[in-house]
């Protein structure tokens, strides 16, 4: 795994050891960093939050990009242990919030994300629970753009939200969604 554009484009990323955590793979992060790309224009002075984060990879590609700020939201002890190391590797420890936690136990916002990126574990069903109360806690405002990778065959019910786009890669299904007109 490698980060696939801007200040850090190149560099190696740290897998989290064993199998409880599935990398998105490059050219699976590469697509959505196309869609969402067409659709923001730039990542600067983002606020990016990578909910269920693994590795890292995606939030650490939007800084790469040029995002301001990332939480990440982790709750995998060995997942935790590389995303940590992939932060430290990149100098990255001002420009990251790491939070040791579930998202379905994360709080109200303090800050609104500009963007979320979530990648939580196929044939769960927890993008859909967690893109609910994170709706209800404040999260996701009107203008934020939520990304939701889910297994090639899975649909994706989310009520109170408009699907933007859809696109396969490879074994993943790529969701980029909006709050819907109310």
């Amino acid at each position: 795994m490698r980060i696939i554009a801007g200040e850090w484009r190149g560099r190696k990323l740290r897998a989290p050891e064993g199998d409880t955590t599935r990398p998105t793979a490059d050219r699976t992060r590469e697509t959505l960093f196309s869609m969402l790309t067409s659709r923001l224009g730039s990542f600067e002075g983002l606020l990016v939050a990578d909910l269920f984060a693994g590795s890292g990879a995606l939030g650490l590609e939007a800084l790469s990009r040029g995002a301001a700020e990332a939480i990440f939201v982790e709750q995998d002890a060995a997942a935790l242990r590389a995303l940590r190391s992939n932060i430290a590797n990149f100098h990255a420890e001002s420009r990251c919030d790491v939070r040791a936690t579930s998202v379905l136990a994360l709080g109200p916002a303090k800050r609104t994300p500009d963007l979320l990126l979530l990648d939580p574990p196929y044939a769960s069903g927890a993008g859909a629970v967690a893109l609910d109360k994170l709706r209800r806690l404040g999260w996701i405002t009107p203008g934020a753009w939520i990304s939701v990778e889910t297994g090639r065959g899975e649909p994706l019910d989310v009520k109170g939200f408009a699907i933007d786009a859809t696109r396969d890669s490879g074994k993943a299904r790529l969701h980029l969604l909006r709050l819907a007109a109310e």
